[in-house]
């Protein structure tokens, strides 16, 4: 069994309500000792030993007292424990240098969780992150066959061993095709993503990177992604992003792997995010062809599957307006009831943004839109998506005199953000500034939607309904 080289406390920051662990009386700061005798070194551990139908379970009480529980339970029911650290253990920190780093090209003085470069497989498998498995012992590995930790979520990049090596900045980045066949054998599922580079793992090394994947069944999908370029790139690799015709290219030789997969397995296999169509002024593949969105945190059809949620909204509300099931929608067709909501957005989603507010203005004549693109100063303006947009930026470019001028004092305005921009759960832009700071700036109520179709549109009626 898989060890840790310290000492674990297992301590306990939540019992549900009506679990197992509250009828048997375990509370906020009680220790899990063991469970059947085995300590428990992580959430994957947890998970595994409390599958079982009968347990055995040592519990350290607050005074000290050390209580054996035994439990009879079904198979999949849980025991309601939540733990300090999500993970229990601390999270294992990236040994790579990758070339692409994103986290390498942030600016000084941000909060230090954002500098943190996590690559652990507990937490590719509990919150979907991508880990590179260069800093796994063999054993660790084997404890994933073992425990059947599946899918497991891999940042492949390239296939060819010493092109891995080189874009990683680590020796052991090379032997990724082996374990990934390992667990090909052993069934575990996989999701993948490579970051493109121009000039580095474009091109053939692609094609190499497609040809390997394709041939491992048990990969579920493929994500390919722009690299992200800051300002803040002084004396790393040097590298360009992509432009109108690369990306063109890119697609171009995507869409023929698709063509060729999709004979071969019935399925596409590979997808690319939005930016690419965007960059290369290209339209969007069908929403059947994103194979039920996979990818979607590698936005991966975000734009597509919002279009069509909208779409859908909006048919909902004029199906219901004609027949009259919606009396309140015919008092929002006032003119004095109209209201203006300001959509913020990256530069990147300008024109689909627009696109969307004349579709929503068709249907809710009394909503009124104006799409504002906010360039994005922090990070440098190379750096073109939403979810990267700070507050501060936003706050420079609506008190802008060119805005601010258009604003009119004879219609109520509102602005709408997408929460991708902040943390989640949280209110917080990357900047640190929150909503509130936001508001107070503007004078204005500033509402954060989620990245939802039907969410926006219904954001949008309970704004007007509250004018």
């Amino acid at each position: 069994m898989f060890r840790l080289e310290h000492e674990v406390i297992n301590r306990i920051s939540k019992v549900g309500p009506e679990t197992i662990g509250a009828e048997l009386e375990i509370e906020v700061g009680d220790i899990l000792l063991n469970i059947n005798g085995q300590p428990i070194n992580d959430i994957i551990e947890y998970r595994y030993f409390i599958s079982d139908e009968y347990l055995e379970m040592d519990i350290q009480k607050s005074n000290g007292e050390i209580w054996t529980l035994e439990i009879e339970k079904e198979y999949d029911e849980d025991l309601g424990l939540e733990f300090e650290n999500p993970i229990i253990d601390q999270s294992k920190n990236c040994q790579n240098q990758c070339i692409f780093c994103f986290v390498d090209q942030l600016p000084n003085n941000m909060r230090k969780t954002l500098y943190f470069k996590d690559d652990d497989s507990r937490l590719s498998f509990l919150q979907g992150n991508y880990i590179t498995l260069t800093n796994m012992k063999e054993e660790e590995i084997q404890r994933i066959i073992d425990y059947r930790i599946s899918p497991i979520n891999l940042s492949v990049h390239a296939t060819d061993p010493a092109l891995r090596v080189k874009m990683l900045n680590n020796k052991k980045a090379g032997d990724i095709l082996k374990v990934m066949r390992d667990f090909n054998d052993h069934e575990i599922k996989m999701n993948c993503q490579i970051v493109l580079c121009p000039g580095v793992n474009d091109g053939k090394h692609l094609d190499k990177t497609i040809q390997d994947l394709k041939e491992l069944q048990h990969i579920q999908s493929t994500a390919i992604v722009p690299v992200g370029i800051t300002k803040y790139r002084e004396g790393l690799f040097l590298m360009k992003p992509y432009d109108q015709g690369t990306a063109s290219k890119v697609i171009e030789q995507v869409e023929a792997w698709q063509r060729s997969i999709v004979k071969e397995k019935g399925r596409r296999f590979v997808h690319l995010s939005d930016e690419f169509y965007i960059l290369a002024q290209r339209p969007f593949p069908k929403i059947k062809d994103y194979e039920g969105f996979p990818q979607i945190e590698n936005g991966v059809g975000l734009v597509a599957k919002f279009r069509g949620e909208v779409d859908e909204a909006l048919a909902m509300e004029k199906f219901k307006a004609e027949q009259g099931s919606r009396p309140e929608l015919k008092d929002l067709m006032d003119v004095n009831r109209q209201v203006l909501v300001q959509l913020v957005t990256g530069v990147l989603a300008k024109e689909f943004m627009e696109n969307i507010a004349k579709k929503v203005h068709s249907v809710l004549p009394f909503i009124e839109f104006e799409v504002i693109p906010v360039k994005n100063r922090f990070f440098g303006e190379t750096i073109t998506v939403s979810g990267l947009v700070t507050g501060g930026d936003i706050i420079e470019t609506l008190k802008s005199p060119e805005v601010e001028g258009r604003e009119s004092k004879n219609i109520k305005t509102i602005t709408m953000i997408p929460k991708s921009m902040l943390k989640a759960e949280e209110n917080v832009f990357l900047d640190d500034l929150t909503l509130k700071d936001l508001e107070q700036e503007l004078k204005r109520t500033v509402i954060a939607s989620s990245v939802d179709g039907k969410s926006f549109v219904r954001s949008l009626l309970e704004i007007s309904k509250s004018t």
